[in-house]
C-alpha cells in the first residue's frame, strides 16, 4: 500500500482539466490504492473527502471532466430547479440557459477543486472497468492504468432510459433529461413521453417559458401513486398552464416529415399524429452499470443492472459497496449523501446506521406549486389497513398564500390513532419542499402531531398552516 501521503501520479491541475503524465513501462505497473472511488457523485465525493481528511489515499476516477461533482449539480437536481425558478420569475428562455451554465461551470470547479486540491486525492479522468474484484482498468487519453483497490465504491449513478419506440433512438429531435437543459432555443412544440415525476416538472418548466407542451404515457391513470384528490389538482393546475394530456395511449412511432418529427399515438384503435420540435424521454433512469466490467467480478446485480447491497451497502464482494443511484432505490441525492453517513459509520464509528433504520425519506416534485411527501399517503394507509386520523387543509385557507398570489393545493396528514405520532404528509403547496422536512423531522423524532399543532410559527409563512390543519380532523 503506498504511504497516505503519497500521490498516485504527477497530474497538473487546472478547473475542468486533468492531465495525467505517465510513461508506458509506469502504465503496464498495478498501482495498489488504499480507497477507490468510481464516479464523482455526491455520496462519493464526500466519501473521498472525509477519507483524505482521516489522511487516507482515495483515486478518484471520472470519465466525464463535465460531470465533476457528480449529476446533481450538472445534469439534475440544481440546474433543473434553476430554469423551474427562471421560468417562474418570466426570465425568456436563451438567458436562463446561459445563467444555468455560468452556475453549473462554478459549481463544478468547486468540485473539483475540493477533491484534488487535498494532498491524498487523485482524481484522474477516465472510464474504469473491473477486471477482477478488487482490480480496474482505467482507460485514459493517454493510454490504460491498473489499479488494485483495498476497498473499492462503486458511484457510477445512473442514466436515462430511451424507451423502444421504433424510430425514437434515431430522430434527431430526441431529449434526455439531460440534452433538454442544453437546448440553446425553446422549442415550440414539445411531447414529453412519460407523465412520472421528472416529465411533470419539464412540462411544468417548459409551459411556463412558452412552449406548446403534449405529455403522451401509456398508463391511463395520472400520478398511481398519489391520492386521487391531489393527483386531479396537479393535472387541473398543469392543463391550465398550457400543458395537454394524452393518457392511456399506445405510443407507435416517431418519424420525421418535411423537417419535423411527428410521433402517432393511438387510443382505442384511433391513430393520431403530434408534431414535436423536440421529444423528450422521461421514462427513468437505469443504474449505469453495463460497462462495468461486472462479469468480471462476482459483484452481483439485479435484473435492471442495479448493484446488490446489504443494509450497510455491501455489494456480494468483500470491501467493494455500492452508493446513490447505481444500487437502484429511490434516486435522490441526499440518498447518496446518507449512503456516506452509513459507510463512514461503519468504517469509523460503532456501526449502528443502516439503510434500514433510515426512517422516512421526504420527496420533492419542483411543480408549481410544489408537490411534497413522506410516509404514508391515504391510498397506501388503505392499502395497508392502516387505521388513520385525516387532517386537511385546503392552501386558499392559509393567509401566506394570499400574500404570494398563489392559492392553489392541499395539505393533508395521516395520524395514528392510538400513539397520535404522524404516519405521512402531502403537501401540495407553495414551499411545501422547504416544510415537508419539518414533518420529516417530526416523524422521526417521534414527536406526536400536537407539537406541530402547538408550535409558535413566525408570520405570515406556510409552516404556521400546521395551527390549522392540526386543529381537528375529517370526520
Amino acid at each position: 500500500m503506498l504511504s497516505a501521503p503519497s500521490k498516485l501520479r504527477d497530474i497538473r491541475r487546472f478547473p475542468g482539466i486533468i492531465h495525467a503524465k505517465t510513461h508506458p513501462k509506469e502504465e503496464a505497473a498495478m498501482k495498489t490504492v488504499q480507497n477507490i472511488v468510481i464516479g464523482f457523485g455526491k455520496g462519493g465525493k464526500t466519501l473521498a473527502k472525509f477519507l483524505a481528511q482521516q489522511g487516507q489515499e482515495v483515486l478518484v476516477v471520472e470519465k466525464s471532466r463535465e460531470m465533476y461533482g457528480g449529476t446533481c449539480i450538472n445534469i439534475a437536481c440544481l440546474p433543473s430547479k434553476r430554469l423551474i425558478t427562471e421560468a417562474a420569475r418570466g426570465t425568456d428562455f436563451a438567458t436562463a440557459i446561459q445563467g444555468k451554465r455560468e452556475m453549473v461551470a462554478q459549481l463544478r470547479a468547486k468540485n473539483y477543486h475540493m477533491l484534488a486540491d487535498e494532498d491524498t486525492i487523485t482524481v484522474l479522468d477516465g472510464t474504469a472497468r473491473f477486471t477482477g474484484d478488487h482490480t480496474i482498468s482505467v482507460t485514459t487519453a493517454s493510454g490504460q492504468q491498473e489499479f488494485t483497490g483495498e476497498r473499492i465504491f462503486i458511484n457510477t449513478g445512473a442514466q436515462p432510459v430511451i424507451p423502444a419506440i421504433p424510430g425514437l433512438r434515431e430522430s434527431p429531435a430526441l431529449l434526455t433529461s439531460t440534452s433538454a437543459m442544453e437546448l440553446d432555443s425553446l422549442p415550440q412544440k414539445l411531447v414529453i413521453i412519460g407523465a412520472g415525476y421528472i416529465g411533470l416538472e419539464f412540462a411544468g418548466m417548459f409551459a411556463e417559458f412558452g412552449a406548446q407542451v403534449t405529455v403522451v404515457d401509456h398508463h391511463q391513470e395520472f400520478l398511481p401513486r398519489e391520492d386521487l384528490d391531489v393527483a386531479a389538482m396537479v393535472k387541473a393546475n398543469l392543463e391550465q398552464r398550457g400543458v395537454t394530456f394524452r393518457l392511456g395511449v399506445s405510443i407507435d412511432q416517431v418519424a420525421t416529415a418535411n423537417g419535423q418529427a411527428q410521433v402517432t399515438i393511438s387510443q382505442d384503435g384511433h391513430p393520431d399524429r403530434i408534431p414535436a420540435d423536440k421529444i423528450l424521454a422521461a421514462t427513468g433512469r437505469r443504474p449505469a452499470t453495463a460497462d462495468l466490467g461486472l462479469e468480471n467480478t462476482g459483484i452481483a446485480v439485479d435484473d435492471r443492472g442495479a448493484v446488490k447491497v446489504d443494509d450497510q451497502l455491501h455489494t456480494t464482494v468483500p470491501n467493494v459497496w455500492a452508493i446513490g443511484d447505481v444500487k437502484g432505490g429511490t434516486q435522490f441525492t441526499y440518498i447518496s449523501l446518507d449512503d456516506f453517513r452509513i459507510i463512514k459509520d461503519e468504517l469509523f464509528g460503532d456501526g449502528s446506521r443502516r439503510v434500514s433504520n433510515r426512517g422516512a425519506v421526504p420527496t420533492s416534485v419542483f411543480i408549481e406549486p410544489p408537490l411534497a411527501q413522506v410516509g404514508l399517503t391515504e391510498k397506501q394507509a388503505h392499502a395497508q389497513k392502516q387505521d388513520y386520523l385525516l387532517f386537511k387543509l385546503p392552501v386558499a385557507a392559509i393567509p401566506k398564500a394570499k400574500v404570494l398570489k398563489d392559492q392553489r393545493g392541499v395539505l393533508k396528514m395521516l395520524v395514528d390513532p392510538q400513539t397520535k405520532l404522524i404516519l405521512g404528509a402531502t403537501l401540495y403547496a407553495p414551499e411545501a419542499h422547504e416544510i415537508i422536512n419539518m414533518v420529516a423531522l417530526a416523524m422521526r423524532a417521534k414527536l406526536p402531531y400536537t407539537m406541530l399543532r402547538d408550535q409558535i410559527y413566525t408570520h405570515p409563512t406556510i409552516s404556521e398552516a400546521f395551527n390549522d390543519l392540526l386543529k381537528k380532523p375529517q370526520e
